[in-house]
């Protein structure tokens, strides 16, 4: 097993992608919204991609809710986080127990087809960044440590892991670095009591298994994208807030990753900088690169420390339980 998180064209595995999750750097599979038709075609998609190798590979999908939810039909409807504040003001509950449920509800669902994870929760706040908005759960960082830390919880309850993104915050720059290279230029004291908190505080009460660093240059810490910067990984996250968890690369192939050279060349600046795994999404071309390029010296078992330890539930006793059918309820209104 290594570093690499590859992703698939369609509803079932070709013999190409079969070949490719063989590969010792293959750490895991990330799916899509093009993956996806219904629960069973879900259920045997994970069933064949945990048969292409003896080895155990890692299912994750981003889940968010509201417009990042790669599942949809036969799935609940999840808000975004930043909508779970109203919705419980809505019905007269606490806040702190919404998002716990909803981070209960979101992973109960993914377990129960054999999801490993979802990488979850948005750590962000949120601020002038369209990309994030919504997705992060308010726009003070007290709030969104308060929430994101129940969700979690809610999570844990399956033995779903969590990753917190993304470090040290992408909230307070407009560009999206899916598409542009977004450049925040202030004080590394002023991001420190703002984007930073959510980090910082989960850390420090050792919530987080693992963080994804934003593919944005702080400009005042290091000219490279955070998640190729040993100041913000090794120094900051590692070091000055005691982070021993895993790292997760955001997607080599976004635009904003270009900054780091090649795709090899990227992949090699992430892990020399401290992330454990590396996310190569949407470029097939890329992955092979990858596979055909990187040394297999960076292989490692790292993974399996995000492999949940308990089994998955089925459908029919989720759908069955009270629990799963309140927030049903909650959740029409």
């Amino acid at each position: 097993m290594g570093p690499l998180f590859l992703d698939l064209a369609g509803v079932e595995i070709d013999s190409v992608e079969r070949e490719m999750l063989s590969h010792p750097l293959v750490a895991g599979v990330i799916l899509f919204s093009r993956n996806y038709v219904e629960r069973r075609q879900l259920i045997e998609l994970v069933r064949q991609i945990r048969e292409s190798r003896q080895e155990p590979l890692l299912v994750v999908v981003d889940q968010e809710g509201g417009r990042v939810q790669r599942f949809r039909h036969e799935f609940s409807a999840l808000p975004a986080a930043g909508e779970l504040a109203s919705l419980a003001r809505h019905h007269q509950l606490d806040p702190q127990f919404v998002c716990r449920e909803i981070g209960w509800l979101m992973a109960g669902e993914l377990r129960a087809c054999d999801v490993d994870m979802s990488l979850a929760p948005v750590l962000d706040i949120n601020g002038v960044s369209n990309v994030i908005g919504n997705r992060a759960f308010a726009s003070d960082a007290d709030d969104v440590i308060e929430l994101a830390q129940n969700y979690i919880e809610g999570m844990r309850q399956w033995s779903m892991r969590c990753v917190g993104k993304h470090f040290p915050g992408h909230g307070s720059v407009q560009a999206d670095s899916h598409v542009a290279q977004p450049v925040d230029e202030r004080a590394f004291s002023v991001i420190e009591q703002s984007d930073l908190k959510p980090f910082s505080t989960l850390i420090k009460h050792n919530i987080l298994d693992a963080v994804m660093p934003a593919h944005v240059i702080y400009s005042a810490v290091d000219d490279q994208p955070a998640g190729f910067s040993k100041e913000w990984i090794n120094s900051i996250l590692k070091e000055n807030l005691g982070f021993n968890g895993l790292i997760f690369s955001d997607d080599l192939s976004m635009q904003a990753a270009h900054i780091a050279g090649t795709v090899l060349e990227r992949a090699q600046l992430a892990i020399q900088a401290g992330c454990d795994l590396l996310l190569a999404c949407n470029d097939r071309s890329a992955s092979e690169q990858l596979l055909d390029g990187l040394d297999q010296g960076y292989c490692h078992n790292k993974a399996l420390m995000l492999k949940p330890n308990q089994p998955s539930p089925s459908w029919y006793e989720l759908m069955h339980c009270e629990r799963y059918q309140f927030l049903q309820n909650l959740l029409e209104v």
